[in-house]
């Protein structure tokens, strides 16, 4: 039996992601790969994968990837859908039957369009209108969980070691300019298949490693604007504070990250800009209860773009490096090598300074 100080006891969680400036389209072997080394990271009770570019020939539709708990369940989903959408293609996604995975739900997918008619009488964009029925959903229909709801990227996860679920939704056979990923930890909620990360909405998704303290005042805001989280984890809600901020408050990804990682009242009074220190100032008191505190490295993924970002006190290990046209996002350097053997600029950035990675104008278009 090993004894105590003979035993790796890592700070929970693992994250990885790479994407490609130039949008090259990249298997997703690589990012499932990454996740080997930071085995210890996890104990096998959620894991999963974010990949954008992976579905070139339904770019222009909603690509919902569902669990159902019976068939039952999907069709009466799947009746609801259709009052809603138009279903263009819905098929089972293919996994490999591998022993590490088990009692797996049904796992479908649906690429849908919005019905015009429904968005004039309702008066509403079509991203909103994808977002209320994705709560409609998880919220009201009992053993149906929408589990990802972009453009052109999808979500794979799943119980288990990421390096495992990789293989069970075959992502080799995938292909994306950009990809996330996750190995839980899971501290004070229960393991389950939609809890597992990335979490999702729209084409937004997060891999996050820590806890977050402020979860319940950051839910209780969220839940005024219609959102409702009911994957009974705390990450769930670092998605939707980022979807308003970002699609609703039409802030910047800078700003975003000023509010959910905010710099302290001290760091703004001694800011030298007097425009950045108004700034600062003034999103500090708007959002409040936005700001995320405990220990926490996120990646965020986007259409055309990721973002990284620590706690302010950095209480969570990431690393990033670069390789040509390739920018690599994880936990640890091994992942990175994994990923990049010849990886160059490996560096820690700064607890609450965002790194921001797009890919170049015009290249997905």
């Amino acid at each position: 039996m090993k004894k105590e100080g003979q035993i790796r006891i890592p700070s929970g969680c693992a994250i990885a992601a790479m994407i490609s400036r130039k949008g090259k389209r990249i298997s997703g072997e690589s990012i499932t790969n990454a996740m080997k080394p930071m085995h210890d990271r996890s104990n096998g009770l959620g894991g999963g994968f974010a990949g954008y570019g992976i579905y070139p020939e339904y770019k222009d539709f909603y690509a919902f990837h569902m669990f159902f708990d019976s068939r039952a369940t999907r069709k009466e989903c799947e009746v609801f859908l259709k009052e809603r959408f138009e279903i263009v293609q819905s098929e089972i996604i293919p996994t490999r039957k591998i022993p590490e995975i088990t009692d797996e739900p049904i796992i479908w997918r649906y690429f849908v369009a919005p019905l015009k008619s429904l968005l004039t009488s309702m008066q509403l964009d079509e991203k909103e209108y994808v977002v209320r029925t994705v709560m409609k959903i998880n919220t009201e229909m009992p053993g149906a969980y929408v589990f990802s709801s972009g453009k052109n990227m999808g979500t794979f996860k799943a119980v288990g070691y990421p390096e495992d679920i990789g293989v069970f939704y075959k992502l080799d056979e995938y292909q994306g300019y950009s990809w996330t990923a996750h190995g839980r930890y899971p501290t004070n909620t229960p393991g389950w298949w939609g809890g597992a990360h990335p979490f999702t909405l729209l084409d937004s998704s997060v891999v996050h490693n820590g806890e977050i303290s402020s979860y319940d005042a950051n839910r209780r805001f969220m839940e005024m604007f219609g959102y409702k989280c009911t994957l009974q984890t705390d990450t769930e809600v670092i998605t939707y504070i980022l979807d308003y901020l970002l699609r609703r408050q039409s802030l910047t990804l800078g700003e975003a990250s000023s509010v959910i990682a905010a710099p302290f009242w001290s760091t703004i009074a001694s800011k030298a800009d007097l425009e950045d220190q108004k700034k600062h100032t003034y999103l500090r008191t708007m959002f409040p209860s936005l700001l995320i505190t405990g220990p926490f490295s996120i990646v965020f993924g986007f259409n055309g773009g990721l973002m990284a970002l620590n706690d302010r006190l950095k209480l969570r290990s990431m690393v990033v490096g670069e390789k040509e046209d390739m920018v690599y996002i994880a936990s640890e350097e091994t992942a990175i090598r994994a990923m990049e053997p010849d990886a160059e600029n490996i560096w820690a950035p700064a607890g609450g300074e965002p790194v921001i990675i797009t890919v170049k104008d015009g290249v997905l278009v």
